[in-house]
């Protein structure tokens, strides 16, 4: 798997510091930027054309900038990380989205985005994190079905909150990007409790509600 350089210690001049000479196009926008890998919590500038989820779907390394990174494992100071200048989505598990992250949409546009879809609550398995939050999918789409292998490589949570172990790492996050590829476990929850959702006499209508990857 290629994510060694963002398991260093530290930040360096060598892949870690990957020139990002190019990635950034004409069209491009500096936008917000905040994710987490199996080991780091980066945050900083990207740059990216349209909407951040379509540039990470993209599956093409981004350039960033003006990078601060801290360790999952504790809690530790934001420090900076001046040698960080690309990232692949490959090595992000979850990124923070936002209006900042959406391009200014005409009437048309936005009208073109109102798509009907069924919301779910779910906790979602992708470790080391567990995230709670909010997944919308068209009728006749299960939540299980998210660990399918799809073109989308990342899925929007809305109302989200995360975790490591027992510590919160999000609290009430307007939305974030999920990686699939990490995607170890799925769970219709009940949004209130936390709790799974319990299940209802009779015959099911067909789908499951609950599948783990090993």
């Amino acid at each position: 798997m290629p994510f060694d350089f963002l398991k260093r210690k530290g930040p360096s001049a060598g892949a870690a510091g990957k020139a990002a000479d190019g990635l950034a196009g004409v069209g491009t926008r500096g936008v917000p930027f905040d994710g987490l890998t199996e080991e780091w919590r980066i945050i900083g500038t990207m740059e990216i054309s349209g909407r951040l989820s379509d540039a990470l779907n993209k599956r093409e390394v981004l350039a960033i900038s003006d990078v601060q990174w801290t360790p999952i494992e504790v809690e530790e100071p934001f420090t900076p990380a001046p040698g960080l200048k690309s990232i692949d989505p490959y090595d992000l598990i979850i990124v923070m989205a936002g209006a900042a992250t959406q391009p200014p949409l005409t009437e048309s546009e936005r009208a073109a985005y109102k798509v009907h879809k069924v919301g779910f609550d779910v906790a979602l398995e992708a470790p080391p994190f567990r995230m709670l939050g909010t997944i919308y999918l068209y009728p006749g789409s299960e939540p299980s079905r998210l660990l399918d292998r799809g073109t989308e490589m990342f899925v929007p949570v809305v109302d989200a909150t995360g975790f490591v172990g027992d510590r919160s790492i999000m609290a009430a996050t307007e939305a974030i990007l999920v990686n699939r590829f990490y995607l170890r476990g799925v769970e219709q929850i009940d949004k209130r409790t936390g709790e799974r959702v319990q299940e209802l006499p009779g015959a099911p209508l067909g789908g499951v509600s609950w599948q783990r990857r090993d």
